[in-house]
């Protein structure tokens, strides 16, 4: 099985070449690239598309979408190196920062499929949302990043923000209409660093669970996070969670995130699965 690697150099505090010291170590002239843009990781993949089974994500959850994207519904294999500031969806699928067990994979040749899903044109392999989660997002971007900003970004964020209007547009949901934290779409259980947003989804069940987040009191916010690290949040007077193979609704903000990446969009929303369309290696 022939593999590449597409490296982000923005992840992990720019710190690649170590990555590639110890690439380099263990596989002879590897195939690879350090890509600064969309159209480096387009072009190397189109460039290489016959030559190579797996290829290889080494960033962030916002990477591995970015090259995910182009190999759903195909024979082609993705598998992941993390290293971001998150790594929600290599937690989840059992990807870890040691290559030889990564090298070991690759030797194995096992995969399985799995489910994405749509944001009206926007991909998405994770989890992605809009509301206070979106805005946290825009504003973490201007920081070095890493869990302790974005703890400050989060608290900070929170005392100011206003909530969200969601109104369904179909009349089985129209009972959720209302204002909102955040609402959140969760192919995985997990934003990243082991914050459970959907402890109950999966990755392979056809659905995304639909996660909606009315504003607490600040005297709830400590057994919302002790519930969302300890994978216990379940639905209150607080969270809604309804499991979607497809959903559409309005809602009075463009700010999204994508996997963790801030995106602009624009309203009515559309939600759909994509079914077993993406092959990660196993």
């Amino acid at each position: 099985m022939k593999f590449a690697f597409i490296i982000n150099p923005y992840s992990a505090k720019k710190n690649y070449q170590l990555f590639l010291e110890r690439l380099s170590k263990k596989v002879e002239n590897p195939l690879y690239i350090v890509s600064k843009s969309l159209e480096d990781t387009d072009d190397f993949i189109e460039k290489h598309w016959n030559d190579v089974d797996v290829f290889v994500a080494v960033g962030g959850d916002g990477t591995i979408s970015v090259v995910a994207q182009k190999l759903i519904n195909t024979q082609k294999i993705l598998a992941v190196f993390p290293a971001g500031s998150g790594n929600g969806f290599s937690n989840e699928t059992n990807f870890n920062k040691n290559i030889s067990v990564l090298l070991e994979k690759l030797e194995q040749k096992k995969f399985r499929s799995i489910d994405t899903f749509m944001i009206n044109d926007n991909f998405s392999i994770n989890v992605s949302g809009t509301g206070f989660d979106g805005k946290v997002v825009k504003e973490f971007e201007k920081t070095s990043r890493g869990f302790k900003n974005y703890i400050k970004v989060s608290i900070k964020t929170f005392f100011n923000y206003k909530p969200i209007k969601i109104k369904f547009l179909e009349e089985n949901y129209k009972q959720y209409n209302g204002k909102y934290l955040m609402l959140n779409i969760a192919n995985t259980r997990q934003f990243g660093n082991n914050a459970y947003i959907a402890p109950m989804a999966s990755k392979s069940d056809g659905l995304v669970d639909l996660v909606l987040v009315k504003k607490f009191p600040l005297t709830y916010s400590p057994f919302f996070a002790f519930r969302m690290f300890t994978k216990r949040l379940k639905d209150d007077d607080y969270v809604t969670y309804l499991p979607v193979s497809e959903i559409e609704f309005k809602v009075n903000t463009k700010t999204w995130h994508i996997d963790g990446e801030f995106k602009k969009i624009k309203s009515p929303i559309k939600i759909k699965v994509l079914p077993k369309s993406l092959r990660i290696l196993v």
